[in-house]
């Protein structure tokens, strides 16, 4: 089976499986964003900056999907991602798998096939695809929770096509009779000189404009479930970098039974490095 390597091991993330682990159990003690398993939980969107700056929320998140009971893996865990605008076509894989550390992950070929049969993706290969973090990040975590799933990775456009496609992932697995699980990838805001965002001055303020304020307001539209609007937030506010992937992951979920929604936490690299410039992440569960 042709692999697509990956281009954030040993940097972003550790490359070694042994390595790997002990991060994950590290975040999985981590009591800010602790959340008990098996409770229903259906999809989820994370952030994907570096595992120091953001993998224990990412983890705890991905971790909340697995049920008690591993007879219910799902068949597919789809991760939506990419930092795509919304005058583009989409990105999936089809075919093929994603190497992590701690094994490959096979392509659901035939659930993406559906799905490029019906929207106008670029059609990426393991030796041809854009580089890319916000799904990779994801997939040792996929891999160690859910070593038997299968793998569809998505990169949406931030436009409505998203809820679209969103939704016709939840009809191609119901029509398939495959279980899934949902993954969004997307960090918030950008905020500092660096980005070219700086509304609310420098320093401790700005963090907390950025925190409580532009922030909470697209984390707000995550936990209303209202995809349409996390997209309209992140062009006026700047407040999530891939509002494409959050507007599927809400809207695949919804099309998958989830009704509600929950908060699992909150940072930013400004708690690492307190700065002028720094990015802000969330963590969401729907059930």
């Amino acid at each position: 089976m042709n692999t697509r390597k990956p281009l954030f091991a040993g940097s972003w993330y550790p490359a070694r499986p042994t390595e790997c682990e002990d991060q994950i159990n590290e975040f999985l003690s981590d009591s800010r964003f602790m959340v008990q398993r098996g409770t229903g939980y259906v999809g989820g969107i994370v952030p994907h900056a570096g595992w120091i700056f953001s993998g224990s929320l990412a983890c705890n998140v991905i971790s909340a999907l697995k049920a008690e009971d591993d007879a219910q893996a799902p068949d597919t865990v789809v991760v939506f991602g990419m930092h795509l605008p919304a005058n583009t076509s989409g990105y999936i894989m089809t075919e093929g798998a994603w190497e992590t550390p701690f094994g490959d992950i096979a392509i659901d070929g035939e659930m993406a096939g559906r799905l490029a049969a019906q929207f106008s993706f670029t059609v990426e290969t393991p030796d041809r695809f854009t580089p890319d973090n916000t799904i990779e990040l994801q997939l040792p975590f996929i891999k160690y929770f859910f070593p038997d799933s299968q793998l569809l990775p998505i990169g949406p456009p931030g436009a409505a096509e998203a809820i679209h496609i969103g939704r016709s992932v939840a009809e191609i697995a119901s029509s398939l009779n495959r279980t899934a699980k949902i993954v969004g990838s997307t960090d918030l805001t950008h905020y500092g000189p660096s980005f070219g965002f700086t509304p609310a001055g420098k320093g401790r303020e700005a963090y907390a404009w950025v925190k409580d304020k532009n922030d909470r307001q697209v984390i707000d539209a995550m936990l209303d479930m209202a995809p349409k609007t996390v997209i309209e937030e992140a062009y006026a506010n700047h407040n999530a970098c891939c509002p494409g992937a959050a507007a599927a992951a809400i809207a695949s979920s919804q099309a998958l039974g989830a009704q509600n929604s929950r908060l699992v936490g909150y940072s930013s690299s400004y708690e690492h490095n307190p700065g002028d410039t720094f990015v802000g992440y969330g963590g969401v569960l729907f059930f």
